[in-house]
Parts: C-alpha cells; structure tokens; sequence
C-alpha cells in the first residue's frame, strides 16, 4: 500500500510539472501579447516626439498669453454628496485663487445631507449657487450631474446670457488659478479641453496613495498623447474638464434633455467618444505658466486599501464591463483600439495575479525536481518556446518599469520615481482586487437589474501648508 501511495504521488508530481509547462507556455503568450501591445504605445509616443522635435522650433504659448482672449461667462458643476469635509474649503480657496472675473459655481447637494448644505451656506458669495437634488442621496453622480445642467439652464434664462462653457469638478479638486484662461482661450476651438489631474503625495500613505501618482503620471503624460495623435477621443477625467455649452446642449438633445445617463457609473469617460461622435475635438491640453508651473488640477486620492479598491472598482465597472454594454464599439480603428486597450484591463490586472502564483509554483516545482531523485528526467519545465516568451516578458516588463518611473519623475522627481517600481506591486495587487470586485458587482447586477448607486470616496482636502505646485 505504501509503495501503491508513493506511485501515486509520483505521478500526481509528474502530471503537475507537466501542466504546469503548459500553464506557463499559454500565460507567458497572454502576457507578450499584451506587452507588445503597450510596447506599441510607448512607441507611437516616442515617435510623435521625435517628429515634434524634428519641426521648427515654435514658441510654446504660457497661461499669462492666453489673457488676451476676452472671458466668457464660465459655469463650473460639482456634485456634492455627503462632502460636508471638504466643500467649504474647496470653495473658499477657489473663489480666493481662481483669476477669472466671469464664472458661477453650482454646488449639487441633497435633501438629507443637512451638514453639506450648511458647509455651503456658510460661504457667503453671489457666485455660489446651491443646487437641492429632488431625491434623497446617495444616487449616482450623473444624477447630480443632470441637476446641476437644469440649474445651468435655469440661470441662464434668468440673467438673459449663454455660458461658454460648463466645467466639471469634484468637492476635493484644488483648482489652478489660470484654468478658466486656459478652457476659455481654447474653446470653441475645442468642444473639450481636458486640463491634466495632477495627485497629491501623502506622506502618510506613500504606497497606496502613491500608486496614483505613477498612473496618472503615465497616463496624462503619454497615454493620452498617444490617443490624440492616432486621432481617437480623449476620454474626460471627470475633473479640470471644460465643455463648451452648446455641445453640451447637443448631447442632452440626444439624451432626452439631460446630457448624463443617470444609470452610469463613469459619465466622465463617455462624455470624449460622445463630443466626438457629435464632430466636436477633443485633448488634454498641457499648458504651462511662465514660471513653468504646469496648470493642472490637483486632489488627493484614496490612502487606504480599501477605498482604492472601491474607487477602482467603479472605474473598472463604468468602463471595461458596463462601459462595453453601452458604448459597444463605435466606428473607427483609433476609437476600437483605445477601448480594447481600457477593457482588457480587467483581464490585465486578473492575469497579475494569476502571474505572481504561477511564479511561486514554477519555485516550488523547481525545488521538488532538485530533491526528488525519480523526476531528474523530467523534460525542462520551460521549452523554447516558452523560454523566449519568458525572456521577451522579462525584458518589456523591465522597459515599462522604466517608463513608469520616467513619467512619474517627469511629474513628482526622483524619489518617486524610485518608489513607483516596488509601487507597480501593490497598484498590481489593487487593481486585481477591484477587477474580482466590478466582475461580481456586474454579474449581481446582470442578475438584478437594479440600477447602480453612487459609491463614492471619502474626500479629503489638503491644508494650505501642504499644498504642492503642480
């Protein structure tokens, strides 16, 4: 019986490292398939670099320029649930810093949210106009989103005059002084100018938090670059987003007379694909002042496991899962690319993980083959095939870490730029967590029909002293 026990262990031993070379071989290919495919990004934007540089050099317009275009009556929107913590001091500084004479805020806020009421109450200026949402909070954003468009509209009828554009923002943004210049000075040239979204260090949260400032570094840098220069649409950021009033208009035509779907979780993201399908242009536009202060919105992002993961869930949900039931693929190859590469995302950040334990059983397959004399003959667990599939893995993942860390230098120096390759584990980590939770939320959801609720992030503002330039 013992010798029948130990045959069988043999053999289950045999039959896992068997397997396992064929696990490896499939995830290595997955892997490269998807690395050459950010290997193509990175080279398209290398290449548009160097095209640029190969031009006559022509003097870059700063903010300061940009005074000479007229302003235009500007309406900034920012939905308000439960943002009582942050609210008064978000207003208080923009209404303090923000050089624009012509602009008005309306502040979306709810019937049972008393303290967010209050905290907007509290800032006594004309320029503030609170909006009471007809139901009780929390429901999704872009139902905050359409009150605040009819409170637009409303006003406008009232003073007799037509925005030029409604700006979006979030209760935590810290806005730069100059961005209403900016969208003013591009619009109607552009339906919608995307300012970059710069997040905030946190000292007391430097991996978790952390994280965003390498993905936003990378994404606002070159990403989107690559995006307008294959001539798909910019996707909105949902904040430090200007868009010009009578596009806006046009997509609540479409819409039934409101411009966001309120059973959509990232409103944001579709606004790009909707300007454009509507002919409008679309980019993120980095405009710099002359000080070389770059203009940008700036906020803090989650500093907690655990609201990283829910606030990526819902990106992951509104945009690869729910995002592909309501968008499907529209015409042309740009659009069709950028959207396969935002919903593999999902796939890509499961497969991380899937990586990270095949790589522990190829150790622990090694260790047994050195000391289990009987499978010395065994075939090596790697063929050629996945031999040169690994090492071509190996070598793009160490090319991405350099670009990581490049972008995130670009934007926040060198010591995060050494901290965002050991960062590129735990943003693997988080991000597989909120695929595993936006795939169960979507198939509750399949199951239901229910319609999704705003679940939102708890915001923080930064203290004056610890603001940062952008």
């Amino acid at each position: 019986m013992a010798d029948a026990g130990g045959e069988w262990g043999l053999a289950a031993l045999v039959a896992g490292h068997l397997l396992l070379g064929e696990l490896v071989l499939v995830i290595a290919l997955i892997i490269a398939v998807s690395a050459a495919d950010d290997l193509f990004v990175d080279l398209v934007y290398f290449g548009r670099w160097l095209w640029r540089r190969m031009q006559p050099p022509t003097p870059r317009a700063t903010a300061e320029m940009l005074h000479q275009v007229a302003p235009a009556p500007m309406a900034i929107i920012i939905p308000a649930w439960d943002e009582s913590n942050v609210i008064g001091a978000m207003l208080a500084r923009l209404l303090a810093t923000l050089d624009y004479p012509d602009y008005r805020v309306f502040v979306g806020l709810y019937p049972n949210d008393p303290a967010g009421r209050a905290a907007v109450a509290a800032i006594p200026d004309a320029r503030i106009a609170p909006v009471l949402c007809s139901r009780p909070g929390p429901t999704t954003k872009s139902d905050c989103l359409n009150h605040l468009w009819r409170a637009v509209l409303a006003d406008e009828r009232a003073r007799g005059r037509i925005f030029k554009a409604v700006v979006l923002h979030d209760a935590e943004d810290v806005l730069h002084p100059q961005e209403l210049r900016v969208q003013n000075a591009l619009i109607p040239g552009l339906a919608m100018v995307q300012l970059p979204v710069v997040p905030l260090p946190d000292k007391t949260s430097p991996w978790v938090a952390g994280h965003y400032l390498d993905e936003f570094a990378a994404n606002h840098l070159k990403d989107i670059a690559v995006r307008q220069a294959l001539g798909a649409a910019v996707p909105s950021a949902g904040v430090a987003c200007a868009i010009e009033r009578t596009m806006l208009g046009r997509i609540a035509e479409v819409g039934g007379g409101d411009p966001f779907d309120a059973t959509c979780l990232t409103e944001d993201y579709e606004l790009g694909l909707r300007i454009k399908a509507l002919g409008g242009g679309t980019a993120l536009v980095r405009v710099r002042e002359a000080n070389g202060g770059l203009v940008a919105t700036e906020a803090h992002f989650p500093a907690t496991f655990e609201t990283a993961r829910r606030q990526k869930t819902r990106w992951l949900l509104g945009i690869a899962l729910s995002g592909w039931d309501r968008l499907g693929w529209p015409r042309g190859a740009a659009d069709r690319y950028m959207l396969l590469r935002d919903r593999k995302a999902v796939v890509a950040a499961l497969l991380a993980m899937v990586a990270y334990a095949v790589t522990l059983l190829i150790l622990l397959d090694s260790v047994l083959v050195a000391s289990v004399p009987a499978l010395a003959a065994l075939p090596p667990l790697l063929g050629p095939l996945a031999m040169t599939l690994t090492l071509v893995n190996i070598v793009l993942l160490a090319w991405r870490l350099a670009m990581r860390a490049a972008c995130t230098a670009y934007g926040h120096g060198w010591r995060e730029a050494a901290r965002s390759v050991p960062r590129a584990v735990v943003s693997n980590v988080i991000n597989a967590a909120a695929a595993w939770s936006a795939c169960r939320r979507y198939a509750a959801a399949l199951r239901s029909g229910d319609a999704p609720q705003w679940d939102k992030t708890v915001h923080r503002f930064p203290h004056p002293e610890a603001e940062s330039a952008a």
